[in-house]
């Protein structure tokens, strides 16, 4: 407005009030500048009587620093407004998609309609077999859209929003602001350690980029002679047959890598050898099994009586803590004697609380231990049967630094999947189920990512067992 007003277009400003016209300094100096270079002849207001003089620009000056002084109060309590929200774990702002704001209690709570849609797009992302763009795709076969509002939304992800999605550690619990991290109070989407997880399959090195082929295994290994990564390619010879190789990328500078590619079925089939190796035969599997479920009466039993001292220990704690303040109030001991017998129950109450958690939690690796047991069990069978996607989980969570040099595979196992060959003697196949017990406690990523893609497999065998013949 002030351009024009400067080419001759107008020579007068008609507004509700002069805050309407310069809330800043550069602003206010320019309208009360053009008025004494005659460019402006005249102000008009609805709310405000202005008269073109010495005094009335004089006035129109003060009320423009009243102006910026409002401003800049406002912004300062919505700062500290936002500072305060912040450090109670509420992000200020809108709230990503997957989550919903609730105005009755000025919180973030998870959206009904998207929340479980949104933890699928990072189950996805976790298989470490899909990419940006695929992930997209599935999205949109699950009819997920962004909410609609009163300007925009309504609209299917993109794959800009889909890795928006996948890097904002708002769905960990941790909120970004202003260049520091705080922790959120709303309900975590995935775990710190799922999405440390995300973060790495999503800049792995060597990782192939999506392309019109689905090559199971690259972005997996390594070259044995240079370290760079090992990709594929299809190829049709001059007879229009078809083929796919896999071969090192050669993207080491100052290396000159001289290994030959290798066939694709030639591959697999060493990958297929190597997952022979460390699946669980079956007369294995059914002595694990039985361990496993060996003695649940006498385990439960005993936890629980467990249980019950530990809540007594923790009832007898509170009253001692109750007795405690009784004697300090009534003057018969000091405040050193008070605060050294009060830091001790504290500490005893945290230690009876952690074991109490610890076995309240005791029966939950059950579940996991049968699922990765019969998991083991249809290792060999998953990746003879399954499609592309499924070979690729199954390499990723056994395989453990896969090379390839001289058109050979070297593999190692995983941990814990080394020692469930059937040539193990019983008592370290028992050692792994401890290891089990003890990851899952723990919560490691990697046994919870074998666990995961365990779940969807054999989800997928149940329901193909109840689907009618045809």
């Amino acid at each position: 407005m002030l351009k024009r007003i400067e080419r001759g277009e107008a020579d007068g400003i008609i507004a509700w009030h002069p805050d309407r016209l310069a809330r800043n300094s550069i602003d206010g100096g320019k309208i009360i500048y053009a008025l004494d270079q005659k460019r402006l002849k005249n102000l008009l207001f609805v709310t405000y009587s202005f008269e073109n003089s010495p005094q009335g620009k004089f006035m129109l000056s003060i009320i423009f620093g009243y102006s910026k002084y409002y401003v800049d109060s406002l912004s300062e309590n919505v700062k500290r407004g936002n500072r305060i929200k912040i450090e109670k774990g509420w992000r200020p702002n809108h709230a990503p998609i997957g989550y919903r704001n609730d105005p009755a209690t000025k919180t973030i709570l998870p959206d009904p309609d998207r929340f479980i849609l949104i933890r699928r797009i990072f189950d996805l992302g976790l298989t470490g077999a899909y990419s940006i763009v695929a992930i997209t795709h599935e999205t949109r076969t699950w009819g997920l859209k962004t909410p609609q509002c009163k300007r925009m939304g309504g609209k299917y992800l993109t794959p800009s929003l889909v890795h928006h999605i996948l890097t904002n550690p708002f769905y960990a619990g941790v909120i970004p602001w202003n260049g520091q991290t705080y922790p959120g109070a709303h309900e975590k989407m995935v775990t710190r350690d799922e999405f440390d997880r995300v973060q790495t399959l999503l800049r792995r090195p060597g990782q192939s980029q999506p392309q019109k082929h689905v090559f199971p295994f690259t972005g997996l290994m390594r070259c044995g002679e240079c370290s760079a990564g090992i990709t594929a390619e299809h190829k049709i010879n001059r007879f229009g047959s078809h083929y796919t190789y896999y071969h090192c990328t050669k993207k080491r500078w100052g290396i000159t890598c001289r290994q030959r590619v290798i066939r694709a079925e030639a591959l697999e089939a060493q990958w297929g050898e190597f997952i022979e190796k460390v699946t669980l035969k079956q007369t294995m599997y059914s002595w694990a099994i039985g361990e496993l479920h060996k003695g649940d009466h006498h385990r439960d039993a005993e936890r629980l009586a467990r249980i019950a001292s530990l809540s007594h220990a923790t009832s007898t704690l509170e009253k001692e803590r109750a007795n405690l303040t009784t004697l300090r109030l009534r003057d018969l001991i000091g405040d050193d004697e008070f605060a050294l017998a009060r830091q001790r129950i504290e500490d005893e109450g945290r230690k009876l609380v952690a074991s109490r958690q610890s076995a309240e939690a005791e029966k939950s690796w059950i579940e996991p231990a049968e699922i990765f047991i019969s998991g083991c069990n249809r290792l060999v069978f998953w990746f003879r049967e399954g499609e592309g996607r499924t070979k690729r989980q199954i390499a990723e969570v056994v395989g453990s630094n896969p090379i390839l040099i001289d058109r050979k595979l070297i593999c190692e196992a995983a941990f814990p999947f080394m020692a469930t060959s059937e040539s193990i003697p019983h008592p370290n196949q028992l050692a792994v189920l401890d290891a089990v017990r003890t990851l899952w406690f723990k919560q490691d990523p990697r046994l919870l990512r074998a666990l995961e893609v365990f779940r969807e497999l054999l989800e997928r065998d149940r329901q193909q067992c109840q689907r009618p013949a045809a």
